[in-house]
C-alpha cells in the first residue's frame, strides 16, 4: 500500500488553477449528498486562498501518487469568542479508502493547522458525525437558516 501525502494550500502558498480544478472535481464527486454544486465548492476554496475578499483559510490534500485520496476546505470567520474562528466546510474521502482511517488523519491535520475554535456542519445521518464526536466536537447549537 502507497503511502499518503499530505499537502496543504493558504493565501500564501496558493492551489494554482488546474488544482483548484482537481479538488473541486473529487469534492463534487466524492461528497455523495452531503455535497454542493461546483460553483459553491469553488467559492469556499477561493475564500480559503483570499481569491476573494476574505480572511482566509486552507485546503488540505491526501494524495497517494498523483491521486487525490482526500480532502478538507477550512475558512476562518474573522471572528473569535462569539462565533468560532474557524469553519470546516468541507471534508471528504475518496470512496475506495474510506474505513482505514484517512478521515480521522486528516481531521486532526486540520485541526492541528487552525488556529482557534472550528465549528463545522453536519446532517444527523452522516456517518462522519461519529468520527467528529470522537475528535471533541459537541453538538452546542442547533442551527436555523433563514433562506432568502
Amino acid at each position: 500500500m502507497r503511502k499518503h501525502i499530505l499537502e496543504v494550500y493558504t493565501p500564501f502558498e496558493k492551489a494554482d488553477t488546474l488544482i483548484k480544478s482537481e479538488i473541486i472535481e473529487f469534492l463534487s464527486r466524492h461528497l455523495d449528498e452531503f455535497g454542493d454544486d461546483r460553483e459553491a465548492i469553488g467559492k469556499a476554496i477561493d475564500y480559503a486562498m483570499k481569491d476573494r475578499i476574505s480572511p482566509g483559510g486552507f485546503v488540505l490534500l491526501s494524495r497517494e501518487g498523483r491521486e487525490i485520496t482526500g480532502a478538507v476546505v477550512i475558512n476562518q470567520t474573522g471572528m473569535e469568542s462569539y462565533i468560532p474562528e474557524n469553519i470546516l466546510v468541507y471534508i471528504a474521502v475518496h470512496r475506495e479508502h474510506r474505513g482505514k482511517g484517512l478521515g480521522k488523519k486528516l481531521m486532526q491535520q486540520a485541526i492541528d493547522l487552525s488556529k482557534g475554535d472550528i465549528a463545522l456542519h453536519v446532517e444527523p445521518n452522516n456517518p462522519a458525525l461519529y468520527l467528529y464526536e470522537k475528535l471533541g466536537f459537541e453538538n452546542k447549537y442547533l442551527e436555523m437558516r433563514l433562506s432568502k
